[in-house]
């Protein structure tokens, strides 16, 4: 690619809804052009790892964290000249994910955090060439070996859809329909070699 930048193509949803699995066939098509691909993600287990809460227990801090590394983990990935970054989770993800363990909780975030949280992740918005955003199907089977809250689920589902609708955020819908998915490959892949031959 030609551009100093690269390309940045993020997800975002509930979890079990296909942003990895998305990006990864995104990926493997772009490598099979020859582009040079990273790929940011697995926040949770890393926060986890950090000994931050997550899923219902997200809090202020741990909602930060996340945030504040997915933009680490993108600027390295620019710094070693991916010639694509795809984000697994942008970070209104973890906006998203914050309210509903909030509300999920029966809590009201603080007004003020959640502004300083939301006014840090609209900084990224900018940086993202296509964005897409998974929809929650009740009906496909998720991984059993998950201790999966069925209504939180929904609750980020909703929320990460208010999210975008609220502030106008352009964005792409996937949907588990096999067709919708084909759809947002081709859609990303064609970007990027649009942007190869500039």
């Amino acid at each position: 690619m030609t551009s100093s930048q690269p390309l940045r193509i993020a997800a975002l949803g509930t979890h079990s809804t296909g942003k990895t699995t998305l990006l990864k066939r995104i990926e493997m098509e772009l490598r099979g052009h020859g582009l040079t691909v990273a790929r940011t993600g697995q926040f949770g287990r890393r926060a986890a790892a950090a000994g931050l809460p997550k899923m219902q227990r997200h809090t202020v801090q741990s909602t930060e964290w996340i945030i504040a590394q997915g933009i680490v983990d993108e600027i390295n990935a620019a710094v070693q000249g991916a010639d694509v970054v795809l984000i697994d989770r942008a970070a209104h993800d973890a906006i998203a994910y914050f309210e509903a363990a909030m509300a999920f909780r029966s809590e009201t975030p603080p007004r003020l955090e959640r502004e300083r949280l939301l006014a840090l992740a609209c900084t990224q918005l900018p940086k993202y060439d296509l964005l897409f955003a998974t929809v929650l199907d009740d009906t496909m089977p998720v991984d059993t070996s998950h201790n999966y809250d069925a209504n939180f689920r929904r609750l980020v589902d909703e929320g990460v859809h208010r999210l975008l609708a609220n502030d106008v955020i352009p964005h792409q819908r996937v949907t588990s329909d096999p067709d919708s998915q084909a759809h947002a490959v081709d859609v990303a892949v064609q970007l990027c070699l649009q942007e190869e031959t500039v």
